[in-house]
């Protein structure tokens, strides 16, 4: 099937109010603009190089996430234009990310990031962490970053029901996170988790956001 209509099938399980982030990390331009005529204009990567190319040669119009571990030092390249930034596991990761925004007069939307899978590997915070996080003074001076919610990838398992637990569990935290610092802010709305292999099961647990790559684009090619 072609690009277009492994799109058209995706968008088709997607209920209202569900937002398809198309995971282009390796792909090349010309994928990603079949995937753009196509009505497709969310855009995921991982590496802080490649998106910047991409951003400086694709539609300006592509609202870019970057769904990736970022580190500090790479913040500054992307400020400029990235939409979203997903996987914000730390405070240090956030005050760069705001210095950067306030040096482009932006602010820019960040996830924050959660460890709810059983394997080491995976980046993310704890909810003590978080907490910790968004009382501190630090947090509250900065006025360049919006936190929309939270972002958590499920453990790489056949198992169904643990995959189901933990995108609960995501959800979970993001309700009482919800109403204990960001009650009175409806932009805090967002619960990105579910890749190609499990989305359905992050949909019915409260996903907002899914990051979609293989089932629209083919295997990764690595490079």
């Amino acid at each position: 099937m072609s690009i277009t209509g492994n799109l058209e099938k995706i968008r088709s399980t997607l209920p209202a109010g569900v937002k398809l982030v198309a995971v282009s990390k390796t792909k090349p331009n010309t994928t990603i603009l079949e995937a753009y005529k196509a009505g497709q204009h969310v855009f995921g990567e991982n590496k802080v190089q490649e998106l910047v190319a991409k951003y400086e040669d694709l539609p300006k119009d592509i609202e870019w996430h970057f769904i990736g571990h970022l580190q500090t030092n790479k913040v500054k390249y992307i400020a400029p234009f990235v939409a979203m930034i997903h996987a914000v596991d730390s405070l240090k990761l956030l005050k760069f990310i705001n210095k950067e925004a306030a040096k482009n007069n932006r602010v820019i939307d960040c996830l924050l990031q959660f460890h709810i899978a059983q394997e080491e590997s995976k980046f993310g915070l704890s909810l003590e962490t978080a907490r910790e996080m968004l009382t501190s003074e630090m947090y509250q001076k900065m006025e360049n970053v919006r936190i929309k919610g939270l972002m958590g990838m499920a453990t790489l398992t056949d198992d169904e029901k643990q995959i189901c637990n933990e995108f609960k569990l995501l959800k979970t935290i993001f309700d009482q996170l919800k109403t204990d610092y960001f009650s009175d802010k409806p932009s805090f709305s967002e619960v990105s988790m579910g890749m190609s292999d499990d989305y359905l099961l992050a949909i019915e647990q409260g996903s907002t956001i899914v990051r979609i790559g293989s089932t629209i684009f083919g295997a990764r090619e690595y490079q």
